[in-house]
């Protein structure tokens, strides 16, 4: 099993997530792994988050490497989940996986068939860069 990377989460996003899960009353599958992804995070200030860093409504570009399936989506909060198929839950394996990861890292994750390894390839937006603090 791969040793997991450290994430970098904005003060913000920590906020806004832990939020949602207190009035989240049932349960889901991954929520004590992203209860445990919050907690070993390092948190800074918005406008000190790195521009490589997977910080939510950033787009991602991500390989899956036991398939070699690469996609592109946004990491959104639940609520903003429409159908589209080109964004993910926060609350899903997939948007836990990534939250907080760096540009080129590696994390499993799991899936249907057992685990697997996501690498994050290049993230084409962030809000925080974009100058969007307070999204």
């Amino acid at each position: 099993m791969l040793q997991k990377p450290a994430i970098t989460l904005s003060s913000l996003d920590l906020e806004r997530i832990e939020a949602l899960l207190d009035k989240t009353t049932t349960a889901f599958p991954g929520r004590d792994q992203l209860e445990a992804e919050l907690d070993r995070a390092d948190v800074l200030d918005p406008q000190n988050m790195p521009p490589n860093v997977v910080t939510m409504n950033s787009t991602v570009q991500f390989t899956i490497l036991e398939t070699g399936k690469a996609s592109t989506l946004t990491l959104v909060y639940p609520r903003e989940m429409d159908g589209g198929g080109d964004k993910v839950s926060v609350f899903a394996p997939v948007g836990i996986a990534l939250l907080g990861l760096t540009v080129g890292d590696e994390i499993q994750m799991p899936s249907p068939t057992g685990q697997v390894t996501v690498r994050v390839d290049a993230i084409t937006f962030q809000p925080e860069s974009a100058g969007e603090l307070h999204r």
